[in-house]
């Protein structure tokens, strides 16, 4: 039985403390897709797409009146187009990055992510076609977002690809430096990236998954703080009971949105994402959240032990509340999209040395950080083959979203807007590592890959 509480409770955490769904994800096969001409493939693409998509939004909308419950944003993943484009015998691929562009305006969605490419232990020519046609995809699309998957613990870390994509990073920010780089923000790179991921820039549909299923991402971290609030100065084991429960209960009104939207849709439900995303709005700030752990500002000491704890106790807490749990779950970091990690490292309590830090025990990595224009391709490189070793070594998920911002030094700010929020740009360490990232090849598996 649902008590009358439960239902006042759950409608304050809406109202007042900022909890809502943050993304229905509607993931769609495109390996049906694949043809001998760009012209015809990129038909197909938009055709299953409309198909598939076409009532995403209506149906977002319609759960959304039903059960007052905000659904912020309705997304589409597909098939990595470089597998997808590997047929058609082109080198450029930014007509997919348009078609699938021109899908998501048709279906009236936020996001579509995919123009994506799986490289952790090598590259196909395909692979290379679709890297090399990032920044011309990302600066000529509006909807699209690319993610390169450059390092897993079976395989290792691919460090021709990880100095490739210092390059093209730049070379996006170069093109889209009109708009602070706004491209960057739609370019993600990974260390073991699940395949079943909700969130963007992240987000596409692995070789493994269905022929079309719906993934949906929650977030609170507006309530795990207000739940925080009422037990202030009690010991840390209570400190993470109470955040258990508050997942348990953030992450059924998760799973009821899914079933719901797999109903109306009939597509099969996928994965609950428990991942506490921040918005830049006052109230729904993961750095608040750690501030409410005891810690005087985010970044100062016990904030990666406090990470730590709060990413554990959301998974426990989520995993008891659903049987498919999966994404990327637990804590985000996203600078831009934080207040208070803005003011953080505003402050200069956080620096990208301690961000590095937190992202050993949190759901992605570097997320969202604005350095100078004038950081090289080698030195952003470094930054992601750092995060790429953590994710390797440590067996977990990791990421890295900088937005090398043209023109730009320490001490500036770039808005980016809506969700993306706005960013201070943060000192690099500009001491070269040119040398170790020219090497290329691979750096070897860890010893704990060998499981089998």
């Amino acid at each position: 039985m649902i008590t009358d509480f439960e239902i006042l409770e759950t409608m304050k955490m809406f109202n007042e403390q900022h909890l809502d769904i943050r993304t229905i994800t509607m993931g769609i096969s495109l390996m049906d897709c694949a043809a001998s001409t760009v012209e015809e493939s990129c038909n197909k693409i938009y055709d299953k797409i409309c198909r598939y998509a076409g009532n995403l939004v209506a149906t977002g909308e319609a759960i959304s009146k039903k059960y007052g419950v905000p659904i912020i944003h309705k997304r589409i993943s597909v098939t990595p187009i470089s597998i997808v484009a590997a047929a058609c015998g082109a080198t450029d691929y930014t007509p997919f990055a348009k078609t699938l562009d021109k899908a998501a305006k048709a279906c009236g969605v936020n996001f579509v992510g995919g123009f994506s490419a799986l490289v952790q232990k090598g590259y196909t020519n395909a692979d290379k076609n679709l890297i090399e046609s990032i920044p011309e995809a990302l600066a000529s699309t509006e909807f699209v977002c690319s993610s390169v998957n450059l390092a897993s613990t079976r395989t290792g870390i691919n460090m021709d690809a990880v100095a490739d994509m210092g390059r093209i990073i730049k070379k996006t920010a170069e093109l889209t430096k009109d708009n602070d780089a706004l491209g960057c923000a739609k370019l993600v790179v990974f260390a073991n990236a699940p395949e079943d991921n909700p969130f963007m820039a992240g987000a596409f549909l692995g070789p493994g998954e269905p022929e079309c299923v719906i993934n949906v991402g929650i977030s609170g971290p507006g309530v795990v703080k207000t739940a925080l609030e009422a037990v202030r100065g009690q010991d840390l084991g209570t400190v993470a009971e109470t955040i258990k429960k508050a997942a348990f209960k953030i992450t059924r009104v998760g799973e009821l949105v899914a079933r719901e939207a797999s109903q109306r849709l009939n597509v099969p439900f996928g994965i609950i994402d428990l991942s506490l995303a921040p918005t830049p709005a006052v109230g729904d700030s993961v750095a608040r959240l750690l501030e409410e752990f005891g810690l005087a500002e985010c970044g100062t000491w016990g904030t990666t032990a406090a990470l730590a704890m709060l990413n554990d106790a959301v998974k426990k807490g989520g995993i008891m509340a659903s049987s498919y749990v999966g994404g990327l779950s637990g804590a985000f970091i996203p600078v831009s999209e934080d207040e208070g990690m803005i003011a953080a490292a505003m402050s200069g309590s956080l620096k990208l040395e301690k961000l590095e830090a937190m992202t050993c025990v949190c759901s992605v990595g570097l997320d969202m950080i604005a350095v100078p224009g004038s950081t090289t391709a080698e030195t952003i490189s470094g930054i992601i083959a750092d995060e790429m070793a953590l994710g390797t070594f440590n067996n977990k998920t990791t990421a890295v979203r900088l937005i090398p911002v043209p023109g730009k030094d320490v001490g500036d700010m770039v808005e980016f807007g809506g969700l993306l929020g706005s960013a201070p740009i943060m000192a690099v360490n500009n001491a070269s590592c040119a040398d170790f990232i020219h090497r290329g090849g691979r750096i070897p598996a860890p010893i704990h890959s060998m499981r089998n």
